[in-house]
């Protein structure tokens, strides 16, 4: 008989929160009369849009990026980003004293760009269409002698991003469901990591924008699928594959993955701003929209939302939230 360790525990999540206390932001948690009335459920927010470079990114850039040698942050770092973990990799370089180099789509939102740019990174753009983010990060690295520090493929990264999920059950307690953005799949396998270990009846549920539905694709069929580039408003969860590592912690404890359309997003973005008095990004109201459009299923008792940012220019969220064309 073989067994498969898995790439992260409860104790590598808890060691994460350790070792980012102080550095990263305790985000609040937030209710909603109106929400839970309208779902049927108490509702818990862990508001990752108010974390450091404005979502949970930081927790696992900040946790992967403090344990490097004293040569590797002399060297600096390099990473492939859609935006936020860009800016995360970019601040933790910097309250690290080291520089960072990141690789980000032409078609980035102009305000990520700018943020990781003024976190300090030098930035190198390829077109998210026609290039491999993967094999251009990784050959910047060697070129350059840096230490690549990866989205959601590394397990420092992905119990840094259960840390969110833990702070929100010790502040709550157990929960009968969460629900978590899905891009790379790093986000959720700490988050269904974390909650599973204290709480292994704690429905698990990840959201997925339609058109980028590779771990909902990946889960049924057993193994990895790769689909074409999706086209949704939700940026930060246009992945075509999941990742190897985060895969196998997410086909054994994740429950469902739920899609979303993006008129869906939009109208959770929507009640985010007019009724809970926050900005979220697309990629973070996944969930807020799957609960609201009655898509994770049946949803009663005490339920866990990971909004996971809030990194959105002024004049796309009015596009995207107002009347006009998006």
């Amino acid at each position: 008989m073989t067994t498969t360790t898995p790439p992260i525990t409860l104790d590598d999540v808890r060691d994460a929160a350790a070792q980012i206390k102080g550095v990263a932001h305790r985000t609040p948690v937030l209710r909603s009369r109106t929400l839970d009335e309208l779902v049927g459920a108490e509702v818990f927010l862990k508001c990752e849009n108010f974390q450091r470079i404005g979502a949970f990114k930081f927790r696992g850039a900040y946790n992967a990026a403090s344990r490097l040698t004293p040569e590797q942050l002399a060297r600096g770092i390099a990473a492939y980003s859609s935006g936020n973990h860009a800016q995360a990799v970019a601040l933790a370089a910097r309250e690290l004293g080291t520089t960072a180099v990141i690789v980000m789509p032409e078609d980035t939102p102009a305000s990520k760009l700018a943020a990781t740019a003024g976190y300090g990174a030098e930035i190198v753009t390829y077109d998210r269409y026609t290039g491999d983010r993967v094999a251009i990060g990784e050959a910047l690295a060697a070129e350059r002698g840096l230490t690549l520090i990866p989205p959601y493929e590394h397990p420092h990264v992905m119990a840094g991003q259960g840390t969110a999920a833990l702070e929100l059950v010790e502040e709550v307690g157990e929960l009968d469901a969460v629900l978590t953005p899905v891009g790379g799949g790093g986000l959720i396998a700490g988050t269904a990591t974390a909650v599973k270990g204290l709480h292994p009846g704690t429905r698990l549920v990840g959201v997925e924008p339609e058109a980028g539905d590779d771990t909902k694709r990946s889960l049924e069929a057993g193994r990895r699928v790769t689909i074409a580039v999706p086209r949704t408003i939700a940026d930060g969860q246009a992945a075509e594959t999941p990742g190897e590592l985060t895969f196998s912690v997410n086909r054994r404890l994740v429950d469902e993955i739920a899609l979303v359309s993006d008129e869906e997003i939009k109208e959770a973005m929507r009640f985010a701003f007019e009724r809970l008095k926050i900005v979220v990004e697309p990629s973070g109201a996944t969930p807020l929209a799957a609960l609201l459009a009655g898509r994770a299923g049946p949803v009663t008792g005490r339920v866990g939302l990971i909004v996971s940012g809030g990194n959105i220019g002024a004049e796309r969220f009015a596009q995207l939230c107002g009347s006009g064309p998006a």
